[in-house]
């Protein structure tokens, strides 16, 4: 299969498919005139890469799932410490963002967005220590 086949059928990008090669995450065999020749393994474990990207995970993160994908002897709490590690980091940023909310929700309750030059938020904006 080329790797216009190939992104048809996984619904990835060729540049991705490419890069993914680049980096050791796929290898294609080779036809005799050199081209790349996907099986459909390779469609398979580029549809494993679109899914567990698409959950945030890394491409290192990528790289160490679908070692444990290929080995049968793996065990599952390698891969669920993987799945956690990431959970984590989730929970991190929601905590993040929910503090940016507040501080913006706060920012912009505090103007009174109106003709007048007095503005709170950039005041804070352009404070030395801003408010938490």
């Amino acid at each position: 299969m080329n790797i216009g086949a190939v992104a048809r059928a996984s619904g990835l990008p060729a540049k991705t498919i490419r890069y993914y090669e680049e980096i050791g995450l796929l290898k294609p065999e080779r036809a005799e005139n050199g081209y790349r020749d996907y099986s459909a393994e390779d469609v398979h474990r580029l549809r494993f890469l679109q899914r567990a990207r698409s959950l945030g995970f890394t491409v290192e993160q990528c790289r160490q799932l679908l070692s444990l994908y290929g080995d049968a002897s793996r065990e599952s709490a390698d891969v669920k410490a993987i799945a956690e590690a990431k959970l984590r980091e989730v929970n991190r940023k929601i905590a993040e963002l929910m503090s940016l909310h507040d501080t913006l929700v706060r920012l912009v309750a505090s103007c009174q967005g109106d003709h007048r030059p007095d503005c709170p938020i950039i005041e804070e904006l352009a404070a030395e220590h801003p408010a938490p």
